[in-house]
């Protein structure tokens, strides 16, 4: 096999490999180490993105277990979705055949990348195995309160009757029918997060090993803040306005309450006025608007005076009362105190409807009067127009309106979070049953444990109308009550697909478990992932979900570690022609085309070296052949030692080449070793690679007739094994033909002698006035003297110097030697 003949060399170790079950994990007095990439969505196609996602995983699991880890590398399937849905609707196929003929499909396909998976833990979170511990977990939720239901509002299509997610949602239309979308109350379930919100942020900073934007992304979506919940009681009824605000110090500059159009007091205190017609048709206008679009800043502000007034609780002024498209029912109480002269958002409002703007704070420099013109002031300053807190610096004055406001029974200091409770209900089929019974008598029952999983049914009609396709099964609809054993009706809402992924982690230290999620045991020796690996489009809600039942599942004492996830890496994403490719660009560079041309090693080494794994990667063609023709250069390198015996050649004495390449071998190791286990900077890793192969060529072509054997076996060797996390095949076939039997993959990771990288010659440049005019080869331990001596004493330096004076000469140890004339 003098030519490298990869589709032969990886069909046949990848035969090898399932049939020895390779990469079979079992726990033992090893130390750990779990390495995870988010499992992928079973569309039928691996992408790019998917190949260097895996592929990163897998050198870090192989170069784990050489260094003597028990490394446990699972795959699976995020195989609940509406695109399954879709597809029945769209081609008759059932969304259960659709999954799993994709399933198998991506299988094979990632089989073809040699990826070192345990597949004997695989899960899928559509199978019954799966989702009967997604839906018992449910119900352990549920009894600790913290799954429960309430009304809100859902995207709902009038022609469809239907509930839309929100990506069914396009430029407020309908995806399907192109009919404008609206909003629906609904009964849903959620989760309540919020409980947890104060030991997700806390224990953010425990994450050392997670990126520092993704912290900071998931430390603003929490959204903490600290100030006082206010009642602003309304004029002439018993009711009161509730609102939080982070500066009780503006309270005074108060001039109009602001209630998002759905706040239930808007309809009581419109019914019957002048103002109901308008005040419905601006509701219904913003029916069409997504929750984004109403609090983008390029939104123009719209709102309505409402004919009400309430009263400033420390002023006693009359405040009117708004509607508005920038205040949103779902964030916070759906209530604001509008303060025009200190936030600009506010300030624009009243603007544009001619509201009183009354500054409260004013620059501690400020001579004279305070004027606002064009936009609001948010600094700090000294109080004005604040009765007696006038003259205080307002952080002062913070702090002692606060307390006026406590006093008063007006209201109190408290925190808020931005982080809403996760809205887990889906009109949606292809998706976990909910496992609750609705009674007339019991009212809402949990099903009982030993009847999960509560499988979805068959016997669906998918219309793409109405509501969850649930409720087309008579078989499934009815049931009796786990309490009474009356007739009742089962829950027809499905989770939301977050849900599956929250804990599939877990799942994968005991997959096959019948009587448990997972074993606490397996758990507690397997978790936390030492390294995950994936998007960083997940970076909030995925992430902060998984931590959420972590910690949850914690507090059910079903595992010790509070924390998923010890380390995160998110790869970039991979681009052609500056785009992410997509099939609507014309982009899309087909891994199946590229692994048939190049081979699986070939666009792993590629998508490896071509970019920093956290930097998004620019595809080149070029770059591809590269790496092929670097992968050719090794297997010929190797190949040509072993048939031509060049390690059975014995020299008696080493020569300086041979302490070169020896210095360039462990140096190479120290360095891959270095960059893959601290860095994860697998392209300057690879870089090393190639460079050592240079000098292994070169070492051949320079000693024809006085190779060292020995050294050249210890060169080539250790190539090998460094390149076998890269291009596991072909490292596989080389160690197999050449140093005999046994796997590459289940050798120790080599390590480097410190002796041999320490060189006793170097070699430094000489400058003239900063410019390189000569190289020279010199002890390595030289003095800094000895140095300048010898530069001023070569030969072609003194002929460039002729009679120009020296001013200086700057020596840098074991660098240059700049010698400055004039």
């Amino acid at each position: 096999m003098s030519n490298y003949q990869f589709k032969e060399i990886e069909a046949k170790w990848q035969n090898h490999w399932q049939a020895n079950d390779a990469f079979k994990t079992v726990e033992n007095d090893q130390p750990k180490y779990y390495v995870l990439e988010m499992f992928p969505y079973p569309s039928g196609k691996i992408h790019m993105g998917h190949v260097r996602n895996y592929s990163i995983g897998d050198v870090v699991a192989r170069f784990k277990k050489m260094q003597g880890f028990n490394v446990l590398h699972p795959m699976g399937w995020d195989a609940f979705g509406l695109p399954a849905e879709n597809a029945a609707i769209k081609h008759g196929i059932h969304p259960d055949k659709w999954t799993r003929e994709n399933i198998l499909e991506m299988k094979e396909q990632l089989s073809v990348l040699g990826l070192s998976y345990d597949w004997d833990r695989e899960v899928a979170t559509c199978f019954p195995d799966y989702y009967k511990w997604t839906q018992w977990l449910f119900l352990q939720f549920y009894k600790k309160g913290l799954a429960y239901k309430k009304e809100s509002r859902v995207n709902w299509c009038p022609d469809c009757e239907t509930v839309l997610a929100n990506e069914q949602v396009v430029g407020g239309h309908c995806e399907r029918c192109d009919s404008k979308v609206g909003k629906k109350l609904l009964n849903q379930w959620y989760f309540k997060i919020t409980d947890y919100a104060e030991d997700l942020l806390q224990d953010i900073e425990k994450l050392d090993g997670w990126p520092d934007k993704v912290k900071i992304m998931q430390k603003n979506w929490i959204g903490k803040s600290e100030g006082a919940e206010i009642d602003f009681p309304i004029e002439n009824t018993d009711k009161k306005l509730k609102v939080f605000t982070t500066r009780p110090d503006t309270i005074y500059g108060a001039t109009y309450m602001v209630l998002a159009p759905e706040h239930p007091y808007v309809a009581e205190m419109v019914a019957g006025t002048e103002y109901e017609a308008p005040v419905n048709a601006l509701i219904e206008k913003l029916q069409h608007l997504s929750d984004i679009e109403r609090t983008s800043t390029e939104m123009e502000k719209e709102g309505l005076f409402i004919g009400q007034y309430c009263i400033n609780p420390v002023s006693g002024e009359r405040v009117p009362i708004y509607i508005a498209n920038y205040v949103l029912i779902d964030y916070g109480t759906g209530a604001i105190m509008a303060v025009p002269a200190h936030d600009q958002r506010d300030f624009d409002f009243a603007k544009k409807y001619d509201i009183k703007i009354l500054p409260v704070i004013k620059p501690a420099d400020l001579e004279g009067e305070m004027t606002l013109e064009n936009e609001a002031y948010d600094g700090d300053g000294i109080m004005i127009n604040s009765q007696e807190f006038d003259g205080l610096n307002n952080q002062e004055a913070y702090g002692k309106i606060a307390g006026k406001i406590e006093e008063s029974g007006a209201g109190q200091k408290t925190i808020s979070y931005r982080l809403r409770d996760w809205l887990l209900s889906r009109q949606r089929y292809w998706g976990t049953p909910i496992p609750i019974i609705y009674c007339d008598d019991c009212g809402a029952v949990p099903v009982k444990d030993e009847d999960l999983p509560l499988e979805l049914p068959t016997d669906i009609e998918f219309t793409g109308r109405g509501l969850s396709p649930l409720t087309t099964s008579k078989s499934f609809m009815e049931a009796p009550c786990p309490e009474c054993g009356k007739m009742g009706k089962r829950e027809t809402d499905t989770m939301d697909t977050f849900v599956d992924s929250s804990w599939y982690f877990l799942r994968y230290a005991d997959p096959k478990n019948t009587e448990a999620p997972f074993n606490r045991e397996s758990g507690n020796y397997w978790l936390p992932v030492d390294q995950y690996i994936g998007g960083v489009e997940h970076a909030i809600l995925h992430l902060l979900y998984a931590r959420f039942f972590t910690k949850v599942i914690k507090d059910l004492e079903l595992i010790d570690v509070d924390e998923p996830f010890k380390n995160l890496l998110t790869q970039g994403m991979v681009l052609k022609d500056g785009a992410k490719m997509s099939k609507s660009k014309g982009n899309v560079v087909s891994p199946e085309e590229i692994i048939s041309k190049y081979g699986a090693d070939t666009a792993r080494l590629f998508v490896l070296f071509a970019a920093p794994p956290e930097r998004d990667l620019e595809w080149n063609d070029q770059g591809v052949e590269g790496c092929f023709r670097f992968l050719n250069r090794v297997w010929r390198l190797a190949i040509e030692a072993h048939e031509n015996k060049m390690f059975d050649n014995v020299v008696t004495t080493t020569s300086k080449e041979d302490k070169n390449l020896k210095y360039m071998i462990h140096n190479t190791i120290k360095r891959v070793t270095d960059d893959v286990e601290g860095r994860f900077n697998f392209n300057t890793a690879i870089s090393a690679i190639m460079e050592l192969v240079n000098d292994l060529y070169k070492y051949k072509e320079n000693n024809k007739d006085a190779i060292n054997g020995e050294l050249y076996k210890e060169g080539i060797s250790n190539l090998i094994v460094l390149l076998a996390p890269f291009a596991p095949h072909m490292t596989e076939e080389l160690w197999a033909m050449i140093m005999g039997e046994g796997s590459v993959h289940e050798l120790s990771w080599p390590q480097y002698d410190p002796k041999a990288i320490v060189k006793d010659e170097i070699e430094v440049v000489i400058q003239i006035n900063g410019k390189v005019k000569d190289k020279m080869v010199i002890p390595a331990d030289i003095s800094k003297a000895d140095l300048e001596k010898l530069a001023m004493e070569n030969e072609k330096i003194q002929g460039l110097i002729g009679g120009a004076t020296v001013v200086k000469i700057i020596a840098v140890p074991k660098k240059l030697v700049n010698i400055v004339v004039k």
